[in-house]
């Protein structure tokens, strides 16, 4: 294991991901709500760093290949969670269906990774995967960043979060689905059973 500063980076990004939940357990809101916001947002600016620094430096290696995702996967799930878990009843449906397919997907793809082994690098990370978690971040952050409108009672500021947050749900909803269904077509020839 070599232990480098995009390593570092993408390993901080992961230990961030359940303290997003340890904040709602330990604070009361709205403080909960600005610490989990910061503490996703910067996690999430990591995610694009460690990639960048890798490359600059000819850093990549194996440990970084395999938490990255890792990471990426348990900041987006864990956030969900706690944002379906803490949102307003009235919005909660309308983040559910999304936040499932997304979950879905995520849990799908890292099966077929996990069956496919060795030939997992039919399953590399496209441009529109990294459109993806960059969409379903955003949407996260603007949602999260909902409970401090609501919490200082700023209507218009928590309606636009809201909305905006839940459009860019279903969008990055909508990408997860389409790069779900890239990875599966480009699996099917190693699933097919032998004659």
């Amino acid at each position: 294991m070599k232990w480098t500063i995009p390593n570092i980076l993408t390993l901080l990004r992961m230990l961030a991901a359940p303290m997003v939940a340890v904040m709602f357990l330990y604070f009361s809101r709205p403080l909960a709500d600005w610490l989990a916001l910061l503490l996703f947002a910067g996690a999430s600016i990591t995610d694009w760093f460690d990639g960048y620094l890798a490359r600059l430096w000819k850093q990549e290696t194996k440990l970084g290949t395999m938490l990255d995702p890792i990471a990426d996967k348990a900041m987006v799930l864990i956030a969900l969670t706690i944002l379906v878990g803490y949102t307003e009843s009235s919005w909660t449906p309308w983040i559910v269906l999304p936040a499932t397919v997304i979950l879905f997907r995520e849990v799908f793809v890292s099966g077929l990774r996990e069956f496919l082994g060795d030939t997992a690098g039919t399953l590399k990370v496209t441009k529109l995967a990294k459109w993806k978690t960059t969409a379903q971040m955003v949407a996260i952050a603007v949602l999260f960043s909902r409970g401090i409108f609501e919490h200082h009672h700023a209507f218009i500021g928590m309606e636009w979060a809201a909305r905006t947050g839940v459009a860019l749900l279903w969008i990055a909803a909508f990408l997860t689905l389409v790069t779900g269904v890239d990875y599966l077509l480009k699996a099917l020839p190693f699933l097919k059973e032998d004659e």
